[in-house]
């Protein structure tokens, strides 16, 4: 005879029983929880363990109708890891499974490849993480006249606007007349202070990049021992970055001060203007402090220590 809890019918008991055993399984099966992972990010996590728990352990029969169609696949499409329906590649910068037959975080997608991005500071115990890269970093004219880091950057805006039908005008960059990307901005400020204009241009071919004011027919800074003229290449590849630097300015050298670029295609310029204030003028605002006044930007450090020229 079936043993009987007390005080249940056949029925009502079996059920008991069952439950514990239900919940073990059902525990079982769930992923551990978030703060056990390592933490590369939430978005990726929960893409992978969704994975992992919809293909289960092994492959199903492939039902190609049963498939759904990814939309805006930037990176282009892959197939999944049973090798039937498509899903959407990750982009460049995005997390990768190292392991080709792993298939936790996805693979990459067209013209990118999986590898270890040893950028970081491993010395203060970082660790390395796969990321999708692409295998060209050589720039690139797209048919829209636009200069394109590398071919995955153009790829990305072919799909995100697919309409344009953008494509590979030519390897390297669009020739094209000078583009400032930075321009000078207005400056106030006291006697006796420091000043600094900024200008950043970008051109192919490369621009040079003169500094005048206006009034004067001379390039800066001419003769003058308290203006000094400096550039760079950079901050990006095909930029150069010029400064005028004013030290201890006197009212004579309020005015409007232009940055010209050219090349062999063109030229363009900007202006910005310094005031200067005597201390007498200042106190005369009723102003305590300069708070609203353009002060000299600091220098920025190129991200990409390569030669420009």
């Amino acid at each position: 005879m079936p043993r009987v809890l007390t005080g249940l019918p056949a029925k009502h008991a079996a059920v008991a029983l069952a439950l514990p055993l239900l919940l073990l399984l059902l525990v079982g099966w769930m992923p551990p929880p978030i703060s056990a992972r390592p933490s590369p990010g939430p978005d990726y996590l929960r893409r992978g363990w969704l994975r992992l728990l919809a293909e289960g352990e092994g492959c199903a029969p492939c039902r190609l109708e049963e498939c759904v169609t990814p939309r805006g696949c930037l990176a282009g499409r892959v197939h999944d890891a049973c090798g039937c329906c498509w899903e959407c590649a990750n982009l460049e910068g995005q997390l990768c499974d190292l392991d080709p037959s792993a298939h936790f975080y996805g693979r990459c997608g067209e013209q990118l490849e999986c590898r270890l991005d040893t950028g970081g500071d491993l010395s203060h115990g970082e660790v390395p993480e796969p990321l999708c890269a692409c295998r060209s970093q050589r720039p690139l004219c797209g048919s829209d006249g636009r200069t394109y880091a590398q071919i995955c950057r153009l790829q990305e805006a072919a799909r995100a606007r697919p309409d344009t039908n953008l494509t590979v005008a030519h390897p390297g960059p669009c020739e094209a007349e000078p583009q400032i990307m930075l321009q000078p901005y207005d400056i106030w400020n006291v006697t006796g202070q420091d000043v600094i204009f900024g200008c950043e241009v970008f051109a192919y071919p490369m621009a040079s990049i003169e500094w005048r004011k206006d009034g004067l027919d001379i390039q800066l800074p001419g003769d003058d021992p308290h203006i000094s003229v400096q550039f760079r290449g950079g901050p990006q590849r095909f930029e150069v970055t010029s400064w005028l630097q004013i030290q201890a300015v006197r009212p004579s050298d309020e005015g409007t001060y232009r940055c010209l670029a050219r090349n062999a295609l063109g030229e363009v310029e900007a202006p910005a203007t310094l005031t200067v204030l005597t201390p007498d003028q200042l106190n005369s605002t009723g102003i305590p402090q300069l708070r609203s006044l353009n002060l000299a930007p600091e220098v920025a450090e190129s991200e990409e220590n390569e030669d420009y020229y």
